[in-house]
């Protein structure tokens, strides 16, 4: 059983549940028993019915018909979010207000408004939040950011990364639903946008191109992030197959990412003069339990943010995003 001390700090177990057993609910519970100082305790859904036939998939032991219930589930402490990113707002405030802490899928909410405002409430209300960016927790991506900080490729002056995946248009998809948060912005771009922004800050300006599928959201993004000092990072999402790879550029070599750069088991770093040095770290499970590891180290810390996926870039991000929807003409909207 989860124990909590009057310091805020946590010891033991943190008991999870999920909120929305959706595709991508299903990888992460799927990856839990991996994960450190946690369980998987309850699940909730509109569907009572799905509620329980996820449970007893994962051998979670307690199923809800109705987000309500299981926020009032006193033996829960932290919650994931896999709903569509229209209702993250509505439903990560909820289980902050419900004082647990929140891992929100990413992206974290469909407008820089949305994100603003649950940002606002935990900070508000002290209480932790996270973005569920598994990338940032993977092995080689934390060496990558080791070796830029060692000064190993000298002074990082760009990104470069492409994510690309084969999905034929179906309006009954989420993807496609622009009610639901669909489009290449929301679901790939925010790994490339992610990506650049870890590692060159917030760029000054935002160039985005793309094209408009027939309910509304967009089929591909292009985006030119520019720094104002010469430094910029060019990127690329696309509901159409591409390699996935990415690459860090710096005055004295470079590192590759190979694809798949998101959820990437080995680097390349490559210098003028010297051998290439592949370097192999793949993670001990499928990934998803990284975040979830992340989650559980911070409240055992008593902090409620994470200095690896902090909230200030999850804004910024977002803040890219919003930009990137409204030039390319993606109207999103955050449910009330």
């Amino acid at each position: 059983m989860m124990t909590h001390a009057g310091t805020g700090r946590f010891a033991v177990m943190v008991r999870w549940a999920v909120l929305g057993p959706g595709r991508i609910a299903e990888s992460v519970a799927g990856d839990f028993s991996h994960v450190a100082d946690g369980e998987l305790v309850a699940v909730g859904s509109r569907s009572a019915e799905r509620a329980r036939a996820f449970a007893d998939r994962y051998g979670i032991p307690r199923s809800y018909g109705s987000y309500a219930e299981l926020l009032a589930d006193d033996e829960v402490d932290a919650v994931y979010v896999a709903t569509p990113h229209t209702w993250h707002v509505a439903h990560g405030s909820a289980v902050l207000e419900a004082g647990k802490a929140l891992l929100m899928e990413k992206s974290f909410t469909a407008t820089l408004a949305g994100a603003e405002r649950v940002v606002g409430l935990a900070r508000e209300r002290g209480v932790f939040a996270m973005e569920a960016m598994w990338t940032r927790f993977q092995p080689a991506i934390v060496r990558l950011r080791e070796l830029v900080a060692d000064g190993a490729i000298g002074e990082v002056r760009g990104v470069e990364a492409d994510l690309g995946a084969g999905r034929p248009f179906d309006p009954d998809d989420r993807l496609f639903s622009l009610d639901l948060g669909g489009g290449t912005i929301l679901d790939l771009g925010v790994y490339v946008v992610s990506l650049a922004q870890m590692v060159l800050g917030n760029p000054t300006r935002v160039d985005v191109s793309g094209s408009l599928m027939a309910t509304g959201v967009d089929g591909e993004s292009s985006y030119l992030l520019s720094y104002g000092d010469g430094r910029s990072a060019t990127l690329r999402a696309a509901f159409y197959p591409s390699p996935g790879a990415a690459r860090v550029l710096g005055t004295k070599g470079w590192i590759d990412i190979p694809p798949r750069f998101h959820h990437p088991d080995r680097i390349v770093l490559r210098r003028p003069g010297s051998e290439p040095d592949e370097i192999v770290l793949p993670p001990a499970s499928a990934g998803y339990s990284l975040e979830v590891d992340e989650v559980n180290r911070c409240l055992a810390e008593g902090l409620t943010e994470s200095p690896t996926m902090p909230l200030d870039d999850t804004l910024a991000v977002q803040a890219i995003l919003q930009q990137a929807a409204d030039q390319i003409g993606v109207a999103l909207t955050d449910h009330p």
